[in-house]
């Protein structure tokens, strides 16, 4: 059985204020590709396929057609809700889409779905896990659970895993020991859980983490974005996870490249050098760039002037004595100007995903104030 692992799709998403849109709509193309000539038996997409718990149309239009072209192909598709998606806005309509065999995990409610594929080596089961928050475990099972840890073992502990089968788990969570790029968010992690929670599975699909790698053991895998959303990806190679699962205990993992319309890139050196057209000669000056200028003194218009030469530059900086001078008092005052209660609004806000309310704020607020009583 071979099935092609995608994750964090991030549809409709912008980086630096440059739409995406578009760079993603060649790269699910390219990826149809991929499905079609590996003859690939499923698609996992695990988690976060849009960027926004309410898309734009332009997003869902975009969407729909790359699940239209797989239904189309006769390749079923599993598909999780992420941390950037609503569950409930992605599972409208999942029942009737499963008689195309598209399936999306259900809002969570102590039930895990379940779909069984087989092949010449028996049956197989694709676990459809979405991202979960210790509050909707509690909800949903009536149970206690204050970490991300102890939710997750919840839940999987309520799935009634047959070990003599195959097991693929598609789950979006951030298991610890995972490597971070700019563009995730981690609650100084408190969100984490550890790889040993799913131990019972052959194969655990990953979402969340945008860098492909392997988590704990081989078959715990994050298969990254296919495309890059920050330049802390700049040096990276975006690719899809091929899984092959043969009879249980025989899973082969291999990677295929994307090719991205524009790459992202990193250009450092002075304003001088970086507009030389010995520099940039033979360049692609069409990539998303940033571009780290080295003068001492800022040049007047920058980035208006070096978008001349490179049409897409999304990010300028400086890296000189002033702005190192600068870094380092900025991080020390950072912290020291907000009061808890915005530090508390911030933590609140990266945990899930929307600011607090007005009546949540007063209730911190109030009891930051007791325990300040409190303590003198």
């Amino acid at each position: 059985m071979k099935l092609i692992h995608l994750s964090d799709l991030h549809i409709g998403k912008r980086v630096h204020e440059f739409p995406m849109l578009e760079d993603q709509e060649i790269i699910l193309k390219q990826i149809l590709g991929i499905v079609k000539d590996e003859c690939a038996d499923g698609v996992i997409l695990a988690g976060d396929v849009y960027d926004k718990p309410m898309p734009s149309g332009e997003a869902v239009r975009v969407f729909d057609h790359f699940l239209t072209e797989l239904a189309e192909m006769g390749i079923p598709v599993f598909i999780i809700s992420g941390n950037h998606d609503s569950p409930e806005r992605l599972s409208f309509g999942a029942q009737l889409m499963s008689g195309r065999g598209v399936y999306f995990s259900p809002v969570y409610d102590g039930k895990v779905q379940k779909v069984c594929l087989g092949d010449a080596y028996g049956e197989a089961c694709i676990w459809l896990l979405p991202f979960l928050k210790p509050a909707t475990v509690r909800h949903a099972l009536g149970k206690e659970a204050e970490s991300y840890q102890e939710a997750l073992e919840l839940a999987v502990g309520h799935m009634e895993v047959d070990l003599g089968k195959r097991n693929l788990l598609v789950a979006h969570q951030f298991v610890t020991g995972a490597a971070q790029c700019e563009s995730e968010v981690s609650v100084g992690g408190l969100d984490q859980v550890d790889a040993a929670i799913f131990n019972a599975f052959d194969y655990v699909a990953l979402g969340h983490i945008h860098s492909p790698q392997s988590v704990g053991r081989e078959c715990v895998r994050y298969c990254g974005t296919p495309l890059k959303y920050s330049f802390s990806e700049a040096g990276q190679e975006k690719s899809v996870t091929v899984v092959e699962m043969k009879e249980k205990g025989d899973v082969q993992i291999r990677t295929v490249p994307l090719k991205p319309r524009r790459d992202m890139r990193k250009v450092r050196g002075t304003y001088l050098e970086v507009t030389a057209r010995s520099f940039y000669e033979g360049m692609d000056v069409e990539d998303y760039l940033q571009v780290t200028l080295t003068d001492e003194e800022d040049i007047p218009d920058g980035m208006q002037k070096l978008r001349i030469i490179y049409p897409n530059l999304m990010r300028l900086e400086y890296d000189n004595k002033r702005t190192r001078e600068n870094r380092a008092v900025e991080q020390a005052a950072e912290v020291e100007e907000k009061s808890e209660l915005e530090l508390f609004q911030e933590f609140y806000e990266l945990q899930n995903n929307q600011p607090m309310s007005q009546e949540q704020a007063a209730i911190v607020s109030g009891l930051i104030q007791e325990l300040q009583e409190e303590n003198g």
